[in-house]
């Protein structure tokens, strides 16, 4: 009597388990990465703002910049910043270095 019982409750608890989720959550990550995307969609917030800017030249081997142009080697970015005489040309931060006359 009593492993009936128990296989009774084992059978409603596993039938509890099952049960289907309501129709507007979702069932995976995905499907509430999709949700919440076209939540902020429909707010107007977007969660990129890219600006129109880009750099010029060769973006794949950008290790200098001056303004927002590309180039390989310091030599080649100084010559096109153009420092006057007391001033230096100089490269401050990490690849891609900024390019300015100091």
């Amino acid at each position: 009597m009593s492993r009936s019982l128990c296989l009774v409750v084992l059978a409603y608890l596993a039938a509890g388990c099952g049960a289907d989720p309501k129709s507007d959550e979702p069932t995976t990550a995905r499907e509430k990465q999709q949700l919440e995307a076209r939540a902020s969609e429909d707010e107007g917030a977007s969660t990129k703002h890219w600006g129109k800017w880009r750099y010029k030249g060769d973006r794949d081997a950008c290790f200098f910049i001056v303004g927002a142009k590309c180039f390989k080697t310091e030599n080649a970015a100084c010559q096109t910043a153009r420092c006057k005489k007391p001033t230096k040309c100089t490269a401050v931060g990490a690849a891609p270095a900024t390019v300015s006359c100091k």
